[in-house]
């Protein structure tokens, strides 16, 4: 009898883009994908967060929470602080994320948790959205393994299994690297790419009679939509350069300055 192959979209950093999260969903549904693992930043910049968590708290999905997702939940006790301190397009980013989520969606962010190990044909998979050190820990292609192979000896140690393969996020810079035979993951931006493709990217997980495949892929979408959402909210000009360039906003403010 042939082997059932499992196909898993990995998947984050979504940022509030429909149709980003849109496009990769439909290449992923043609692709055969059984499940949908999302390493968090559902919210941030883009116009459609309430849409976005509606989206992924359908069947098929399993979620973890971002820090920005965890800043957009504390944006009522930061308000005051976070006006003082951070650049007004950051401060609005949070403010209107959190007064365009329903109530709902805010009681099921706040009841994600930050990391979830799960269990697929007899291997462990841990999904972190940082690192699993730090959520806010930038894992990229240049990461020195001495440093990858201390977060795989965190994370075995805290849930004692070996892990197949550790899937982050937070850096926007897809890679797949291997450390003593556990493969770390990123899965790169669906909704707001940092490394000036503005293409949405995310990353499929094939399981096979024990053996583990990973694509990456980067799909042209319609950003015109997106950045239509952004000006129909109101938002800042700059939201809309980010899309469009596939840069943070730190990058855009600096040259656009």
């Amino acid at each position: 009898m042939l082997t059932e192959e499992v196909r898993i979209a990995l998947l984050g950093d979504v940022h509030a883009n429909l149709p980003g999260l849109e496009k990769v969903l439909f290449h992923a549904k043609n692709l055969g994908v059984n499940e949908h693992w999302n390493i968090g930043d559902f919210l941030g910049y883009n116009a459609f967060p309430n849409q976005v968590v509606e989206r992924m708290r359908r069947p098929g999905f399993s979620n973890i929470i971002g820090n920005y997702d965890l800043k957009v939940l504390e944006f009522p006790q930061k308000d005051k602080k976070w006006r003082r301190n951070k650049h007004p397009s950051k401060w609005l980013a949070f403010k209107w994320a959190y007064e365009n989520l329903s109530p709902e969606n805010r009681d099921f962010l706040s009841a994600l948790p930050e990391e979830l190990c799960l269990s697929r044909k007899g291997q462990h998979f841990l999904l972190v959205h940082g690192s699993p050190a730090s959520n806010e820990e930038l894992l990229d292609q240049v990461t020195p393994q001495a440093r990858l192979r201390e977060l795989k000896n965190i994370a075995e140690q805290k849930y004692e299994v070996e892990f197949a393969a550790i899937i982050c996020g937070h850096s926007h810079q897809a890679f797949t690297r291997c450390i003593d035979n556990t493969l770390f993951i990123n899965t790169g931006s669906v909704g707001r790419p940092g490394d000036g493709n503005p293409r949405t990217a995310y990353a499929l997980l094939a399981l096979r009679a024990g053996v583990l495949q990973v694509s990456h892929y980067r799909l042209n979408y319609d950003i015109n939509m997106a950045t239509a959402g952004i000006q129909r909210a109101g938002l800042p000009a700059a939201f809309s350069d980010m899309i469009r360039e596939g840069r943070d906003l730190d990058w855009v403010l600096g040259n656009h300055s």
